[in-house]
């Protein structure tokens, strides 16, 4: 479950992460419960609209910031959006501790927040496979998605529990402190013993690992899944903090219940962690799973009752993420998986400015369980596409000898040859033939 902890490239990496993990779910619990009762009168519609211009830029950029992930160093990357986004952490605590925050300037910030994460996130995602082999990319994967959970579950709730206590302005001043630890990991990771590049001239752009993708039906099967889910299902924020206000919660009941979805967040991260490999027939289960776990939820009476059933949600949801994100990583050629990765983080974070205006004005419209519901039906949409693409592909099929038992053909890993970083070149990359699967899962 942590053969990747033998790297200590990886191991450096990890505790800075959860150290600014703990510190961004903290800011981004403040940064909710601003906008909804401190610079509008819970207006769910404002939430939508913040968190569209925080996650849009990922989409629009996504030709740009996949290029910038596979052209330029990861590390030097990071080191440049780490920074920028602790400026502009210290720059909100300035207007709110100076009480002159509007909710256009907050707009304002969501933006700039959202650019930078556009260049942050693929260059993130695929500096795992610069500190691991490919064999362990799944696992590292996985235990990046427990450390971002573990956080889940102390930052939210330390950050409502600050809000009530002394305010929302301090607690980006503490996520701007907490920025440092990436800062610091980053420069301890030993850049000798990062896994060699292989090179690529890049002449192809965005538009070649679009064409990548677009050849392989499992990845465009994936795709869609993540996409339906990420726009109209995971816009936890909008439903948490209106589901707490519905039953007269402060913002530690919104802290403690994005808390609580994390506990299950975890528990789908280290099981995910266990597996050889990530297969496409989990994606799905997970899907179904978080559309039928989201409509229960939205039918539960009591605060208490509603946490426990995000328990289930926050499972599934990891573990469709986790799932899509292991699988993409190791199933792309690596001279491509930045640009793969940019298209992937586009349609997880991109697609939220589609889905969260529209689940804010359910909420006002209909009430947040409308919304939650909706979000589920959605989940169930996901795991119809995933399930008809295995059997239209022929992957499910009756066994041989037994009329009533069905068997579903096992996934098919990809080996991809070590590169040597001196032999290695343009002029051989351009030569050489794209990887192709023949029953990729």
């Amino acid at each position: 479950m942590f053969r990747s902890f033998t790297n200590v490239n990886y191991r450096i990496w990890f505790l800075g992460a959860l150290v600014s993990n703990i510190g961004g779910w903290m800011q981004a619990t403040a940064q909710d419960w601003v906008v909804l009762t401190e610079l509008t009168d819970n207006d769910a519609t404002a939430m939508g609209v913040t968190m569209a211009l925080q996650f849009g830029p990922p989409l629009v950029l996504v030709s740009l910031t996949g290029w910038v992930a596979d052209r330029f160093d990861r590390r030097r990357i990071l080191l440049l959006t780490q920074s920028v986004l602790m400026l502009l952490a210290l720059g909100v605590a300035a207007l709110l501790l100076t009480g002159v925050m509007t909710l256009p300037l907050m707009f304002c910030f969501a933006l700039a927040f959202g650019i930078t994460n556009a260049f942050d996130a693929p260059a993130r995602q695929a500096f795992v496979s610069d500190m691991v082999t490919l064999e362990d990319a799944s696992n590292a994967v996985a235990l990046n998605s427990a450390s971002f959970n573990m956080a889940r579950l102390i930052g939210p709730a330390v950050g409502g529990l600050l809000i009530v206590a002394v305010g929302t302005g301090w607690v980006f001043v503490v996520n701007a402190a907490t920025f440092l630890a990436m800062l610091v990991a980053l420069m301890l990771i030993r850049r000798g013993e990062l896994i060699p590049r292989a090179k690529n001239s890049g002449r192809g752009g965005l538009a070649e690992g679009f064409r990548y993708v677009w050849a392989r039906s499992d990845l465009k099967v994936v795709f869609v899944m993540v996409f339906l889910i990420g726009a109209f299902g995971m816009n936890f924020p909008i439903y948490a903090s209106t589901m707490a206000l519905e039953f007269d919660r402060e913002a530690d009941g919104y802290g403690i219940l994005s808390s609580i979805l994390a506990i299950g967040s975890l528990a789908g991260a280290l099981l995910a962690a266990r597996r050889d490999r990530a297969r496409v027939r989990v994606l799905i289960v997970a899907a179904g799973l978080f559309g039928a776990a989201s409509i229960v939820s939205s039918a539960m009476p009591t605060y208490g009752t509603y946490a426990a059933v995000l328990v289930v949600v926050g499972f599934s949801t990891v573990t469709m993420l986790t799932t899509a994100n292991g699988y993409v990583q190791t199933t792309t050629d690596p001279a491509l998986r930045g640009r793969v990765l940019a298209l992937y983080m586009a349609v997880v974070m991109g697609s939220t400015p589609i889905g969260a205006p529209i689940a804010g004005w359910i909420t006002d419209a209909a009430g947040p369980r409308a919304a939650i519901i909706f979000g589920g039906v959605a989940g169930l949409v996901a795991a119809g596409v995933g399930l008809t693409w295995i059997i239209a592909s022929g992957r499910l099929r009756r066994e041989t000898g037994a009329r009533f038992r069905l068997t579903l053909d096992e996934t098919r890993p990809i080996t991809i040859a070590p590169v040597d970083p001196v032999e290695f070149s343009d002029e051989v990359a351009a030569a050489t033939t794209p990887i192709r699967t023949e029953r990729a899962d």
